[in-house]
């Protein structure tokens, strides 16, 4: 089972920026498409983004399409989500997670084995 770790978050005032980074430890990331997900106090785990295993297909949800990046680098056991133009309702927990398959699997949990402990990121003036 991978191990995944999650890191880059922190607290920013609405309209900036933070760079979240998900690497594994032993394991290659090559193999899985990569999903991001994200959980705030009270509320359920939502999906955020996935990227395919060989980086060629990105999905977003639709509350972060056009602010949030995803991409690999599969030389590095890298995934990273850039996250521009935050907003506090992006506060939350932010969790990244290997599928069993090469494939996203759109705004379904199921199908992701591995998960990190998470990162808080934080949006408030």
């Amino acid at each position: 089972q991978l191990q995944l770790v999650e890191s880059g978050g922190g607290s920013v005032r609405p309209g900036g920026s933070l760079t979240l980074s998900c690497e594994a430890s032993r394991f290659t990331l090559a193999s899985s498409a990569i999903g991001w997900f994200r959980q705030a106090p009270g509320k359920e785990r939502e999906w955020v983004s996935c990227i395919s295993s060989s980086g060629s297909n990105a999905d977003y949800a639709d509350s972060v399409k056009g602010r949030f990046t995803i991409e690999r680098d599969n030389a590095k056991n890298t995934v990273l989500l850039q996250m521009n133009s935050l907003k506090p309702e992006d506060t939350a927990v932010y969790y990244c997670a290997a599928h069993w398959s090469h494939y996203c699997s759109g705004d379904s949990l199921d199908g992701y084995t591995s998960w990190g402990q998470g990162t808080q990121v934080t949006v408030s003036s």
